[in-house]
């Protein structure tokens, strides 16, 4: 009989639980274990038995530590919620291995649509117009070192091995390896001792694309071939995208060099897998011409390597690939600055350029397969071919982003030195968008290597021009987009073009040339309600019509983590949804497609949740097969990291861009459901301001009863937490604001504001019900709501309250929160038809309440200690024990950020 989800990660856990224990033992001694194995007894027990007696006990038992053996508890249970991970990582590549016959695959998609009456030619069809990219961003929710990282790595192949292993005796020996790596974990300082830099953020983000996306991507096609019939010309619709290196907006550690470095680390990435590749199929590729034939041009490829090794006399095959091979060695020092790891024996010109790599390589090739037949039609070949056309020489295509402020600024410098406008930003829209156009139609610059501009116009020139040399050295899809933040008006996107121009990436003419796009991100709830407005007035524009036709495409950014700390979860949700379907009738109305481009983050209040059911819930005809969405945090981790899991994940995305693009149960709403959701929206986001905006004295409650400030200390990121020196909830970043929430167990911004709405909107309760049963989107809304209130828990989050200094602000405030949670509880529980959370998805429920016990004592230990440390207890041991319970905490909830 199958064991259940819950009862095999159950045994997996202790299974690696009983392993950490003894290394615990071994290294640390009896007393320390069995120190540890009390309090985790007793939280066990409190969590089970819920009684006075038993959280006295855990009480009794955290309250005893000294402050070395907090730290070291600490690091005990945040090392355990590690390995707990692992293990549920573990159980997913389990499920995974189910193949083609799970739902979320390509496979899965394609019956199901095949049951609906729409035919596998329609789902290539789709497919040869179709961009699916995962974008991996810096955004630091991420608190695990990569040493970390690379540990749990290990642990989870070992792991793996144990599942495979077939007698006892291959067993004990890999438990051994287990415990070796175990020992080398508990021993693994799991914080950073210095600030992460932008280099070290380019570092992680490569190392995905070497250990997954390299190596997983080009066979999943192969397997996707297979899946659409036998289809061997499938094209490369699944791309991978980076904002590592590019995103400026609010970094300015990001700068020219450090684009320039981006592309380098990750072409030298790219062209050390080409060049491994090819010289593996050089050593096997012995076939010898004296006893098969070859084509003519294999033949020509091979005499054109200039190969004179005796021993290579009768071998086209090798003598092709030695040019190959001597051709791409000479690359890689013109893109990496560096010597190619591997010598040639022979010299070479450089390839311009990937198709030049592909297309030598398509010869060697088509040979094979003319004169041997389809046994070479999968491979290391093929596979090298599709990763080239994948990768190219720069292996992800980076976005840069910035925000519109600054470009307004740069732009009003430029106009005002050349003497072309005196005072632009005293301009109003339409006189803005005048001077803009008629700026771009014509090749007059307006820099001039003899103006002395301010630093940030200086930073932004330069930049734009390392953009230009980017795309020269590794080709078009370097660089394809700008992202511009904080769009509200046509002028933010053309100011772009105006700077795109001064490096020659715009050039005017009839018809005008871009070779990077100006796309708009749009992130308040009131920047969303314009977005549909402000893209009319845009694409009406003749410019811009021309600009857009040869693409025929238009993308445009939405983003979930503004938009939430501005209104609300609900109400985020419901006007993303709408400025999503208002968008994509606004581009058709040009005969353009739109291309939406999701910023969303790891925790449910940025967006987070289940990417497979975010995807079925969509509005009809906002996917179309072409889609992008951010990933971040913690999440890029949990995807990619593990390449088993990566190729599930890109399964899954492409499994539900498919769905989603053919799906007509997602479409219009009828007008009475509409203006439900409208008023819920309304009243959501009225509740949620009147906390947040409206109630004096809020930012001190928050700074106060969150670790926010203790954030702010962690070496997670480049990029500082606010966007202002100011204190103030507008300022603030939208990570560490849900991050602050998470770790203090209120998780705020993943569901205030919904229960007011329920009572006071007017909707019927039993439209609610309706709509949950029958709308993906709102169900999806309300299952991730559900999973971020059962992850919640009040009790702490009112301890939290506590550290608040100002008693009447702390009560007042939870009070509002506590009163907002019982109202959200019961309007969730009725409308779902539960007695409890998460009744409906028991193992789900199982595996959250598995860890709450590991959980819990964390957050109390943390209450503690930065108790102890605002009082004026500034030792390292506290800031680290703060630190390694975030860390503990975080690795619990997993979508934290």
């Amino acid at each position: 009989m199958t064991q259940s989800l819950p009862d095999q990660l159950r045994s997996t856990v202790r299974f690696l639980g009983r392993v950490l224990g003894d290394v615990i033992r071994v290294q640390d001694g009896e007393a320390v274990f069995n120190q540890i194995e009390d309090i985790r007894q007793a939280s066990v027990a409190f969590h089970r038995e819920g009684t006075e007696e038993a959280a006295r006990l855990m009480a009794e038992r955290l309250g005893s530590l000294s402050l070395e053996e907090t730290v070291r508890f600490a690091h005990s249970f945040a090392c355990f919620l590690q390995i707990t991970n692992v293990a549920e990582d573990q159980i997913q590549r389990r499920r995974g291995r189910a193949g083609d016959a799970r739902f979320d695959t390509l496979a899965g998609a394609l019956r199901s649509l095949k049951a609906d009456g729409v035919e596998p030619a329609e789902v290539r069809a789709l497919l040869e117009n179709a961009l699916i990219a995962p974008v991996i961003t810096a955004h630091p929710s991420e608190v695990r070192r990569k040493s970390v990282l690379d540990r749990q790595s290990a642990i989870a192949r070992h792991l793996d091995s144990f599942d495979h292993a077939r007698t006892d005796s291959d067993r004990a020996a890999i438990e051994k390896e287990l415990v070796r790596e175990v020992s080398i974990f508990w021993r693994t300082r799991l914080l950073r001792s210095v600030k992460i830099a932008v280099a070290d953020e380019i570092e992680n983000a490569v190392s995905y694309f070497e250990r997954s996306f390299l190596a997983e991507l080009p066979k999943l096609y192969g397997h996707w071939g297979e899946v659409l019939e036998g289809t061997d010309d499938l094209p490369s619709f699944l791309r991978i995208g980076s904002w590592v290196g590019g995103d400026r907006d609010g970094n300015p550690f990001v700068t020219a060099e450090v684009m320039r470095r981006a592309l380098s680390r990750q072409s030298r990435a790219a062209l050390r897998m080409y060049l491994n590749q090819v010289h593996a199929l050089g050593a096997e590729l012995s076939i010898s011409q004296g006893l098969a034939e070859v084509t003519p041009e294999l033949k020509a490829l091979a005499e054109k390597a200039n190969d004179d090794s005796p021993h290579r006399t009768d071998e086209p095959y090798r003598r092709a690939l030695t040019g190959i091979y001597a051709r791409l060695a000479a690359t890689y020092p013109r893109l990496t600055g560096e010597a190619p790891p591997r010598p040639t024996s022979t010299s070479a010109e450089p390839y311009a350029g990937p198709e030049e790599l592909k297309a030598e390589l398509q010869v060697v090739l088509d040979s094979l397969l003319r004169e041997h037949g389809p046994a070479f039609a999968q491979g290391p070949l093929p596979d090298l071919i599709r990763a080239i056309d994948i990768f190219g020489f720069h292996l992800a295509t980076l976005d840069m982003r910035q925000n519109s402020a600054v470009h307004a600024r740069v732009v009003a410098e430029l106009l005002k030195t050349a003497g072309v406008a005196g005072d632009y930003e005293s301009l109003d829209e339409g006189q803005r968008c005048e001077l803009l156009t008629r700026e771009l139609s014509h090749g007059r610059l307006l820099s001039t290597p003899f103006a002395a501009y301010t630093e940030e116009t200086a930073r932004e020139l330069e930049t734009l021009k390392t953009a230009a040399e980017v795309k020269r050295n590794y080709g078009p899809d370097a660089i394809r987009a700008y992202i511009v933040s904080n769009t509200t008006s046509v002028s933010d996107l053309l100011e772009v073009y105006i700077l795109l121009k001064e490096v020659g990436l715009f050039t005017p003419g009839d018809p005008p040339r871009a070779e990077i796009f100006a796309e708009p991100l749009f992130e308040t709830i009131g920047d969303l309600r314009d977005a549909p407005k402000t893209m009319a007035r845009y694409l009406s524009m003749p410019l811009i019509r021309k600009l857009l036709a040869a693409p025929g495409l238009q993308e445009v950014m939405i983003g979930y983590s503004d938009s939430n700390k501005d209104g609300s979860y609900l109400t985020s949700t419901w006007e993303l949804h709408k400025a999503s379907r208002a968008l994509a009738s606004v581009v058709r109305g040009e005969n353009l497609r739109l291309q939406l481009f999701h910023g969303r983050g790891g925790a449910v209040g940025r967006g987070g949740g289940s990417s497979f059911e975010a995807l079925l819930a969509q509005p009809q005809g906002t996917i179309g097969g072409r889609i992008r969405v951010t990933e971040q945090g913690e999440v890029v981790a949990n995807k990619y990291a593990d390449p088993e899991l990566a190729r599930q994940s890109l399964e899954t995305l492409t499994a539900g861009v498919v769905l989603a693009s053919f799906r007509k149960d997602a479409g219009d709403l009828a007008a009475p459901h509409s203006k439900a959701m409208d008023a819920l929206a309304r009243e959501a986001m009225g509740a949620y301001r009147a906390l947040v905006y409206d109630t004096p004295g809020f930012v001190d409650y928050f700074f106060a009863a969150t670790p926010i400030s203790e954030i702010a200390d962690l070496n997670i990121g480049s990029r500082p937490t606010s966007r202002q020196a100011s204190r103030s909830i507008q300022g603030l970043r939208a990570i560490p604001w849900v991050f602050s929430w998470s770790q203090s167990r209120a998780m705020l911004p993943g569901w205030f504001g919904f229960g007011s709405a329920v009572n006071a909107s007017g909707a019927p309760m039993s439209q609610l019900k309706e709509l949950y049963e029958s709308w993906p989107f709102f169900r999806t809304t309300l299952a991730n709501m559900e999973m971020v209130l059962a992850k919640g828990d009040l009790a702490i989050a009112g301890r939290y309250a506590g550290l608040v200094e100002d008693r009447a602000l702390a009560e007042h405030v939870f009070g509002q929160i506590r009163a907002e949670w019982g109202r959200t509880l019961d309007a969730l529980l009725e409308i779902t038809g539960q007695s409890s959370l998460l009744e409906k998805n028991p193992d789900l429920a199982e595996i959250i309440r598995s860890r709450l016990p590991y959980i819990d004592p964390l957050n109390h230990l943390q209450i503690e200690l930065i108790r102890r440390r605002r009082r004026g207890d500034d030792a390292a041991a506290v800031r680290e024990g703060i630190h390694l319970t975030i860390n503990g905490v975080a690795a619990g909830l997993r979508n934290t950020g």
